[in-house]
């Protein structure tokens, strides 16, 4: 397909990727010198293989080298981590990491601290353990998510194969190449092993408008994408993904006995911005149909090669297929698909039922003589005690681990005999309620900020569970009972996706946040900003006359639907009258 008219030649970064060799260089020359970092070329080309090169800020002296050390993020579809990967990634963060690990809100995990010299026997490691960072970063489809829930009714299963299908088939092919040759030295038994149907998909990459006209590299091209994609598969009425936040979100019926039908398909949706741009923003996703199951996989490849062509290439911060629906519309958006990508029929969307927020903390029957277990994890850090109580566990009962998008830990395959030696193991460590952590935490999310993160200005991980308990004392002072969805990041890019929260908290300034307020319970509705630069000393004389109207309303509707109705007048004068 012959990509939109452009008035200038492919920016630096553009160029950078087209002569990297699909992903290899300057990584590869760069990986065996004594450097103690990555040039900032080999940096962008070691995105796509999961990774970011990091320094610890809390360590940073005027005249002195800085603390480097790398991010590594898995590829978790689905967010499933078999026992064999957990006890390796444990390892290896303890090992040659910060001894900690991290669940993102992608339901993938994260090590830090790796250090330049250790990085190809850790990424290295994970391949052999039969895990891989490959895509898990980087300007290409990002890990794919589902409901992390190990249910064998309705459609979960259907839901989960379809995730690792779509997973399988963005998966690219030559830079899957590149990262053997780097990480395992060229071993092809790691490959990615796609199913028969989805190699029968995949061939067609090859073919008429999805093709990109490299041969190597038949979806994606030489120059990959615009930006990050990102991909996210549910069942009707389940929002435990952040439906409207993806790229393509797709809402997946089957029929009685669980087999799949077809799916509603919403595209566009992103949460990254820039402060004081306001070309940039963050954007809820628009239907686009629903297409029948057999047709599905065709659809995806075909959406991620339009965006391929047409995605802005020339300014980064435009890139995303959001802006590309916002431009032209989602009318003109499903025209061109049909007309030059995907021949199959796109018909009127099929009525959801209303959708929920899951967490599915607690204990929970998987399937006969199986149980899993919800494990609350504010912020998705894995540390101290309970890191090592959690690998005890998944090495004496070899169970699996599900991650969840809020975060949290699923721990599966639980047989009926084990039932109470875990409870009585999981009391050990001091979670005696999974099912009932504290209200305001228990759909919280942070993202990681600072130390480690290049992009923070402020505190988001670190600072978010005494911010809770701020906001409990408040709600308790003027006896509201009813919780509160809070996010809080760092800076503008929205990974802990605030933008979706009733209250939202994001980075502006050192101790300063914007406020955003209106989301909703269920994540359906876009917040909105309220104070460009809030300091965290005053969040409760700034949210106090909001919060006792709202007590006094008598708090039947959601904090975010009772924001909404006062309307954006009458909360400016409550958030002013401190």
């Amino acid at each position: 397909m012959v990509a939109d008219i452009v008035t200038s030649g492919p920016t630096k970064f553009e160029q950078l990727k087209a002569n990297s060799g699909h992903l290899r260089e300057p990584l590869l020359s760069e990986l065996g010198n004594t450097a103690p970092n990555f040039t900032e070329n080999a940096v962008q080309i070691l995105k796509f293989h999961g990774s970011y090169q990091q320094d610890n800020r809390d360590k940073r002296q005027k005249g002195q080298t800085k603390d480097w050390q790398m991010m590594l993020r898995l590829r978790n579809p689905a967010g499933r981590v078999p026992a064999q990967l957990y006890l390796a990634i444990d390892e290896l963060a303890e090992r040659y990491g910060n001894g900690t690990l991290r669940v993102t809100t992608r339901q993938a995990f994260q090590m830090h601290g790796v250090r330049k010299e250790h990085l190809k026997e850790v990424i290295g490691t994970i391949v052999r353990s039969l895990g891989s960072t490959l895509a898990a970063c980087g300007d290409i489809n990002r890990n794919v998510m589902a409901p992390a829930a190990p249910f064998s009714k309705a459609g979960y299963p259907a839901a989960r194969q379809l995730a690792d299908d779509i997973a399988d088939l963005l998966a690219p092919q030559a830079a899957e190449g590149s990262y053997l040759d780097l990480w395992v030295d060229g071993e092809l038994s790691y490959r990615i092993k796609p199913s028969a149907p989805v190699r029968k998909v995949k061939a067609r990459q090859s073919e008429g408008g999805v093709f990109s006209g490299d041969g190597q590299e038949p979806l994606y091209g030489s120059t990959y994408l615009p930006r990050k994609f990102k991909v996210a598969v549910t069942v009707p009425g389940d929002n435990s993904v952040d439906l409207l936040t993806q790229d393509i979100g797709l809402v997946l019926f089957c029929d009685p006995q669980g087999r799949p039908q077809g799916a509603n398909v919403y595209v566009g949706g992103g949460m990254g911005r820039t402060h004081n741009k306001e070309e940039t923003f963050a954007r809820t996703a628009d239907p686009l149909g629903y297409v029948a199951y057999g047709h599905l996989l065709d659809l995806v490849q075909a959406i991620v090669a339009l965006q391929r062509d047409h995605g802005d290439r020339q300014q980064r911060r435009h890139a995303r297929m959001k802006y590309l629906i916002h431009d032209r519309g989602v009318d003109w958006f499903r025209s061109e698909l049909q007309s030059s990508y995907f021949s199959h029929p796109i018909k009127g969307m099929r009525q959801e039922p209303t959708i929920r927020l899951e967490d599915y903390l607690g204990w929970h029957r998987q399937d006969r003589g199986l149980w899993f277990v919800g494990l609350p994890v504010l912020c998705g850090r894995i540390s101290g005690s309970f890191k090592a109580g959690l690998r005890r566990l998944v090495d004496t009962y070899k169970l699996e681990l599900r991650l969840t998008p809020n975060q949290d830990v699923l721990l599966c395959n639980i047989g009926t005999a084990q039932r109470s030696s875990i409870r009585a193991e999981l009391a050990a460590m001091g979670i005696e309620s999974p099912e009932a952590p504290a209200p305001l935490a228990r759909h919280a999310l942070a993202c990681p900020a600072l130390p480690l993160c290049g992009l923070a200005v402020t505190e988001a991980e670190r600072v978010l569970p005494d911010v809770l308990d701020r906001l409990d004392g408040l709600l308790h002072q003027l006896g509201i009972s009813k919780p509160v969805l809070v996010r809080m990041t760092g800076c503008p890019n929205g990974c802990a996706r605030p933008y979706m929260a009733e209250i939202g908290l994001v980075g502006s300034g050192p101790d300063l946040y914007q406020l955003w307020l209106g989301g909703t319970p269920n994540l359906s509705r876009l917040a909105e900003p309220y104070l460009e630069k809030m300091p965290l000393g005053e969040l409760e004389p700034t949210l106090e006359p909001l919060l006792r109207a709202w007590q006094v309303a008598g708090g039947r509707v959601s904090f975010g639907d009772f924001v909404v109705r006062q309307g954006r007048p009458a909360v400016e004068a409550l958030l002013t009258a401190a």
